[in-house]
């Protein structure tokens, strides 16, 4: 107990750990919030496509500016971010091209050109051009408490903008069109909706990367859409998710030596999504398969109650007892005679006779006869 709490406490006095742990964390709830609108609005690939967008704006700031400042090479980001995002706007509504097939043109095009730019960086004879080529997987270690603060700030005012405008982005998600009639500016929350998921993503491109940003966005909300079909607690639970992968990815790398932070975070919101998609009620796949079995065998159940009450209309007594065979040759469609016996045994609505055979109870034949919509009435 005492080597647990003092390697927590080294940990938690570890400044390099602390502040990539603070920043993962900032950026988990940012992207957790903004995701899950992108999930729900099936627009899951517009973050990758404006993580890759991003790639030439950071690209062209530092070649602008010679700068390698957080501030300046983020904002380059968010202007093509933007940009690319703009772009498919324009090309889905003025041409025939699809959505998707317009976000691979973008999330191509704008990568290509940017791994172009960082290429011709590569090569000037300045100092100031090394480590440009971290934005591509991120590097988390790299992160100062200013850029922590900036994180911070931007995702906060992320999350006020979508607490203030909560009814108009609920009603945008789900009903578009009904805002419209409304008299709603569908189009400007359009656009700032997008905006906001637009900064979400930039501020994350230091810590997980271009390539594995889009993961951030999209991973957390589809664990959180497994355990709940209301919007508040979905953007409550993907914000926490988000939260818990990316203070677990932090402490994983700073415990595991050569461990990236990025790439485990986003290994800890895959391993997140799996939980959730097996073990979340309701949508779970292993609560499906129970409830599926449970459904099954009460059918099972149900079935040989009723095939007893066949062959107890068939006898003046009731209670007439019927060999197990016979009950297997009538069950050929449904099976499991002998199980389903036994919990109708168990439940007091059938016997088993000195002989052998099965009969109905007189609670089984009231709940033959309640399965068989006849009531009270006699056999």
């Amino acid at each position: 107990m005492e080597t647990a709490l003092k390697f927590l406490a080294d940990l938690f006095s570890n400044h390099t750990l602390r502040t990539v742990g603070m920043g993962a964390v900032f950026l988990g709830i940012a992207n957790g919030v903004l995701g899950s609108f992108a999930v729900l609005r099936k627009q899951s690939l517009l973050g990758d496509a404006i993580s890759h967008a991003a790639l030439p704006g950071i690209a062209l700031a530092f070649l602008l500016t010679g700068s390698k400042s957080a501030p300046v090479l983020l904002l380059g980001a968010a202007a093509a971010g933007w940009l690319g995002t703009l772009f498919i706007m324009s090309v889905v509504k003025n041409t025939r091209i699809k959505y998707d097939s317009a976000l691979g043109l973008v999330l191509s095009v704008f990568f290509g050109f940017g791994l172009i730019l960082l290429t011709r960086i590569q090569r000037m004879p300045v100092a100031a051009q090394a480590g440009l080529d971290t934005f591509l997987f991120g590097q988390a270690a790299t992160l100062l408490l200013r850029d922590v603060a900036t994180i911070g700030a931007l995702g906060a005012a992320v999350l006020v903008l979508v607490a203030v405008f909560w009814k108009e982005f609920k009603l945008l998600c789900f009903d578009p069109d009904f805002a419209h009639c409304l008299g709603f500016p569908v189009r400007a929350l359009d656009i700032l909706l997008t905006a906001l998921l637009v900064t979400s993503i930039v501020i994350g491109l230091q810590t997980v990367g271009v390539v594995l940003m889009s993961a951030m966005v999209v991973a957390p909300a589809a664990a959180a859409r497994q355990w709940t079909d209301r919007l508040g607690a979905m953007v409550a639970i993907s914000a926490f998710f988000g939260a818990l992968a990316g203070g677990a990815g932090a402490l994983a790398s700073s415990v595991v030596a050569h461990l990236p932070t990025g790439p485990t975070i986003v290994l800890c919101l895959s391993a997140i999504v799996i939980v959730s998609l097996l073990m979340a009620p309701n949508r779970g796949l292993v609560w499906g398969w129970a409830r599926e079995r449970l459904n099954r065998r009460r059918i099972m159940v149900d079935a040989v109650l009723a095939d007893l009450h066949v062959l107890a209309l068939r006898h003046e007594d009731p209670g007439h007892g019927h060999p197990i065979s016979v009950l297997r040759t009538m069950s050929l469609g449904h099976g499991g005679v002998d199980r389903s016996l036994e919990l109708l045994r168990k439940r007091g609505l059938v016997r088993k006779t000195e002989g052998g055979t099965w009969s109905l109870t007189p609670d089984g034949l009231a709940e033959a006869r309640r399965l068989s919509g006849k009531g009270d009435e006699g056999p």
